[in-house]
């Protein structure tokens, strides 16, 4: 007889989206606040503002995704989490390009 391996050894594919994507572009999007919050200076009340604006869009944003992923996508939460990261990272991309586009030419 062979040894070469059983043909279950590979993981079974899945038709389910991992959660990290979405988790990963929600980190994005707080990173961009907090990078901007630091190109306008660093104090600590910027940090706090761009912090809890990121929280409040989130929440924002969040509900309202979540609530028509809730609607049409029950089953695919991971669908949902990664519409509301790429939101939240467009958007902190949005912010942290806003420092450059204040100061102008």
């Amino acid at each position: 007889m062979g040894t070469s391996p059983p043909a279950a050894a590979a993981p079974p594919p899945t038709g389910r989206l991992p959660l990290w994507p979405g988790v990963l572009l929600l980190v994005l999007g707080l990173l961009g606040h907090v990078y901007a919050a630091h190109a306008m200076g660093g104090s600590r009340v910027a940090y706090t503002h761009h912090v809890l604006g990121f929280f409040l869009i989130l929440l924002v944003t969040g509900g309202l995704i979540a609530g028509v992923g809730y609607r049409f996508w029950r089953s695919r939460a991971a669908l949902a989490l990664l519409t509301i990261g790429a939101v939240q990272a467009l958007l902190g991309l949005w912010v942290a390009l806003e420092p450059f586009r204040a100061a102008g030419p």
